[in-house]
This record gives C-alpha cells, structure tokens and sequence, in this order.
C-alpha cells in the first residue's frame, strides 16, 4: 500500500484521537473552576454559621447565668459550690470544687471601681478633691433664700466657689449647668444644712465645714446666752477685723437706717434678746393657717441670732430678710425705700410680736412670759416685764445715764407693781434732720466691757458717757434696776 493510504487510514483515528483528547482537557479544565467555586462558597458559608453560633452563644451566656442566679436565690437552703485555690504557684484552679453551706447572711456589694481603683462612696465623701476651691470671703447668707435665676425659695442650693443660689442637683437643674460650665463644685442646701460635690452628685462630709453651717444657722445654749453680759472678748472675722458681738453694723440698703437703729436698740435688752436667741422658746407656739405675722417673730430672731454670732464672717449684717418681713406684715406701712419715723416703727413692731406670739390686749396672757404690754400714752410705749420698764420718751436725757428716778413717766399701775422706779440708760437713738428726712444713729451700752458705743449703720466707734447729753435724744430705752442693786449703789 502507498504511504498516502496509509495516511488516510490513520488520520481518522489520530483524528479522533486528538479530537478526544481536546474534548477530555476542555471538559476536565470546566470541572475543575465550577469545583474550586463551590468549595470557596461553601467555606464562606461554614465560616458564617460559625459566627452566628459564637454570637449566640455570647448572647446565651448571660442569659444562663441569670438562670442560675436565679435558681440559687429561689432555693436558699441549698449548698453552695466554691472553688478550691489549690497549692501556691500551681496556676489557676480548674474543674475541683468543694460545696459550702450558705448561710442567711447575703454577699457584701462590690465596690465601683473608678480608673482601675477601688472608689467606693464613702471614701468621696469623706475626702472631696474639691474643698480648697471653697471661698468664704463672697458667702453671705443674709439675702433672701432664692434661685438667682428663676427666683423660687424651694430646694436652693448656694455655691460655695462663688457665693450665688441656685435651684435643684439634678442633670438639667441650674446648679447642675452651672458646676458644669464654671467647675464649681462645691453646693451647700440652704435648707438640710447639707452639702453636695456637683455634678457626681455625692454628699460630703468633712468635719471642717461646721463653721459654713454655724454662720448660716448660728445656734446658743442656755450657758453661752446667761454668759453674754459677762464677756468682753472680742470676736475675729474671716477678713480679720474684730467686732463684739452684739455691737454689729447694720446694712443700710436705701433709707432703712430708721429701721436699724430700732433694731439695734432692741437687741441689747437682755431679757428681749434672751429669749429671742434661743428658738425653741417660740418654735411650738400654734399659728392659724396662712397666717403671714409669725414670719416677722422668726426674722426678727434671725437677725438676733447674727447679731450676736461670735463666729461671722463679716463684721455686719445685713437686715434685708427681717425688712422684707417687716415690709410685707405691715402691708408697705413700712418701707426700705423710703423714711419712716422710728417712734411710729417701734410701736408697731412691738405690738406685733406680742400678737404674733399669741398675746392680746390682756397682760398674762401672752406666751412671752412677762413680755410687752402696750400701754397708749402719746409720745411713749411702756413696756412692763422682767426688765421693767422699756419706754419710748421724747426729748428725755441724762447727766449721767445711770441711777435715774422716772416715778413721773410711770403709770399708776407700774408704780404700785414696781416700788423701785429707779432706772439706766441702756440705748439711745437719735434723728439729725428734718422730721421726714434726716439720718438716724444710736448709742448702746454693751454690759460686759461697760463702755459705750455709736452705731450708724456700718460704722461703729465708741464714745464717752459724756457725749450722750451732748445729742437730742429721739428714743431711750431704760432698765429697772433691781432692789439689791439699788442698796449695793446707796452702800
């Protein structure tokens, strides 16, 4: 056969062979892609589930042990399982436990943990980082108790950093914002006594704070009250200027110095000032609902209380409290703003204590025992009680001021009651000016040094006996003198 038909032969069989062998490799090399793509899809899809059963399972975990937690509170008397430590250095302790009984006593709480540090409240209480930005020189708690921004009485709270009220500790309270905004973090509560560290909103409790609280709500003992007129100590304030207390300046807010000197007057009685420092001589006395006279009853004993702090910040006070009750109980008869006459101001005043205070025109009868009884008498109020007499005379001065007979400025009925009539001088005020306009000033004796001193609203000095016959007495003040101090004189 010829080499050409032996070509012919083989070539349908090469044919089919290499056509075989091109349909095997394109077939095999196709098997093989769409293999490789669905193991990579299947390993995504195993990777997935796997995430889905981790987070379950997270989320499962605490479920689990609140079950258990649970479980465990419902049935107290079962055992308890606790962990064995092991022997020192062999690692962590795994897998053995030992059952502890559990008694009735619960688990103590954990302690917050702040940046990595045990911080429990207690321990913020009792050491505040923030107490040296308290700044007592602005702190004055003589105004009236209201937030400086909208104005109520309730829940105030003053800032100690910069002196100032505010309403509320809460998130959107005004003292909240503002320790927020200024860093001021120190808030005292006007009513509680109470202080707080804003914004953490924790109470703090340092024994080095009494004194803030002391001048904010001044309180006497039986013993430092009959000590009064003993002492002649003189008192240092914060600023470093001296006083004695119960020789105070009073603020003069406008035209209220008429108002002060009476004021003043009134606080260096004894048995007057005695029974005013102490407030539980007034607390329990019963008022009718709505009844606002009380109000000038718990001002005035207020201010009596400041007057004679020994411990004040300041070497005056500011009387804009007890002018606002005396404003609003006298329905503006008697104002801040404008001048009123001081004979006019202290007949009214005394006459509404006694009436706040449960009297009546009836002597006796009056829950301030031997306190004031008005007696209607043109140009005089007598006031008989347990320092005898207290009068309003117009135009009366002494040489001396001291072991005075005032028989012929006495009623029939005081002279029959009290056969010693003889008398000193304990306050005298004085009007410079015009009978609508002027100025008022006082003289006051203080019993512990003996000396006398001239007050005009912030200004105190002190003067010579002799200087007070030398001024137009406008109102006196006397006290009766005892029978055995008047034979100790005569001896």
């Amino acid at each position: 056969m010829s080499s050409r038909g032996k070509r012919e032969r083989r070539g349908p069989g090469s044919g089919s062979g290499s056509g075989s062998g091109s349909g095997s490799g394109s077939g095999s090399g196709s098997g093989s892609g769409s293999s490789s793509r669905g193991s990579s899809r299947s390993r995504r899809d195993a990777d997935a589930e796997r995430g889905r059963g981790r987070r379950e399972a997270e989320r499962e975990r605490p479920r689990r042990r609140r079950r258990s937690r649970s479980r465990a509170r419902s049935s107290p008397g079962s055992p308890r399982l606790k962990r064995d430590p092991g022997p020192a250095g062999s690692g962590p302790a795994r897998g053995k436990r030992q059952r502890e009984p559990e008694g009735d006593s619960e688990p103590e709480p954990e302690p917050a943990v702040r940046y990595g540090r045990f911080d429990p409240e207690d321990q913020r209480s009792r050491h505040c980082p923030y107490l040296d930005t308290i700044n007592k020189s602005v702190l004055d708690f003589d105004f009236e108790k209201l937030c400086s921004i909208s104005l109520p009485h309730i829940n105030v709270y003053a800032c100690l950093v910069c002196g100032k009220y505010f309403q509320g500790r809460g998130l959107r309270s005004h003292a909240y914002i503002h320790s927020v905004q200024l860093s001021h973090h120190v808030f005292l509560n006007l009513h509680t006594l109470k202080f707080y560290c804003l914004p953490d909103n924790y109470e703090i409790l340092d024994s080095s704070l009494e004194d803030i609280t002391y001048v904010l709500k001044p309180t006497f003992t039986a013993q430092q009250i009959s000590n009064l007129d003993k002492q002649a100590k003189l008192s240092r304030a914060y600023d470093g200027t001296t006083y004695l207390p119960g020789i105070v300046g009073l603020n003069n807010i406008k035209a209220n110095d008429y108002a002060n000197a009476v004021l003043q007057a009134l606080s260096n009685v004894p048995p007057l000032r005695n029974y005013f420092l102490e407030e539980e001589n007034y607390r329990s006395i019963q008022r009718p609902p709505g009844d606002i006279m009380f109000l000038l009853v718990q001002r005035f004993g207020e201010l009596m209380r400041k007057l004679w702090n020994p411990r004040n910040f300041k070497a005056h006070v500011s009387p804009h409290e007890m002018l606002q009750a005396v404003v609003l109980c006298s329905k503006k008869s008697f104002q801040i703003t404008k001048q009123g006459d001081g004979v006019d101001f202290l007949s009214w005043f005394l006459n509404a204590l006694h009436s706040a205070l449960g009297g009546t025109k009836r002597k006796k009868k009056s829950e301030w025992r031997e306190g004031l009884g008005a007696v209607d008498a043109p140009g005089a109020l007598g006031a008989v009680g347990a320092m005898g007499a207290v009068g309003a005379v117009g135009a009366l001065t002494s040489r001396r001021g001291r072991n005075v007979d005032l028989r012929e400025y006495l009623s029939e009925e005081v002279q029959s009651a009290h056969p010693n009539t003889t008398y000193d001088l304990v306050a005298n005020i004085v009007h410079d000016g015009k009978p609508t306009e002027g100025s008022y000033r006082i003289h006051v004796l203080h019993h512990g040094t003996g000396k006398w001193y001239e007050l005009q609203d912030l200004q105190v000095t002190d003067i010579l006996p002799q200087m007070i016959t030398l001024s137009e007495a406008y109102i006196q003040i006397w006290k009766r003198r005892e029978e055995d101090e008047t034979k100790q004189q005569g001896a």
